[in-house]
């Protein structure tokens, strides 16, 4: 006799012996197609990091908003080339993406904003001495931070998903956009600072 399986959201059940188990969470896949891995929680996650790296983000551009003219010469004294244009772009950038991230505007666009200016702040730091004394600074946590937003989304409490309908975002956009987001702060620095950023040892 050939057996027959009846699945159902909660068990299998063989036809031939009537018996039952419960379906193991490759079966689950396998039948539905996709499984739904967002709760209340991981939104509220999601939310918490959102304030945290966007906050930060924000008061970094706006302290270089409300004092430009500082924010002109730091980059002048570093060597930039075209400061006022160079400290334009660092200040929209954290601007802007740090407030789409506190909102959850357009998260992937906001989190590509964020990602470029915090690869060439990265640099910045790490070029004041030897590689290996401060890698892990607070640029590389908020790009750790804005990275992880693209791909994840933005969670149910943002504008994404109230306006938008999209919490979360296809996985080829985060892709595409972290990568354009290293490509143009590998271009801006070559272009307008030049400089090596990585040094092995100390200054003398």
């Amino acid at each position: 006799m050939t057996s027959v399986t009846l699945a159902g959201p909660y068990c299998m059940t063989n036809a031939s012996t009537g018996s039952s188990q419960r379906p193991t969470f490759g079966t689950m896949a396998a039948t539905h197609g996709t499984v739904e891995n967002s709760t209340p929680l991981v939104d509220i996650g999601l939310l918490i990091l959102r304030i945290g790296v966007g906050a930060a983000i924000i008061q970094a551009g706006l302290i270089k908003a409300l004092d430009f003219g500082t924010t002109v010469g730091f980059m002048e004294s570093g060597g930039w080339r075209l400061p006022t244009f160079a400290a334009l772009m660092v200040t929209v950038a954290e601007t802007a993406g740090g407030i789409g991230l506190f909102l959850g505007v357009l998260t992937p666009l906001a989190g590509c904003s964020v990602a470029g200016a915090m690869i060439c702040a990265w640099a910045v730091n790490v070029s004041q001495g030897a590689f290996w004394s401060q890698p892990f600074n607070v640029p590389f946590l908020l790009f750790v931070g804005a990275a992880a937003l693209m791909f994840t989304g933005a969670g149910a409490y943002s504008v994404d998903a109230r306006v938008f309908g999209r919490p979360r975002w296809s996985p080829r956009i985060a892709v595409a956009l972290l990568v354009l987001a290293f490509a143009v702060a590998i271009l801006t620095w070559i272009l307008l600072n030049g400089t090596n950023p990585i040094h092995f040892s100390s200054a003398a």
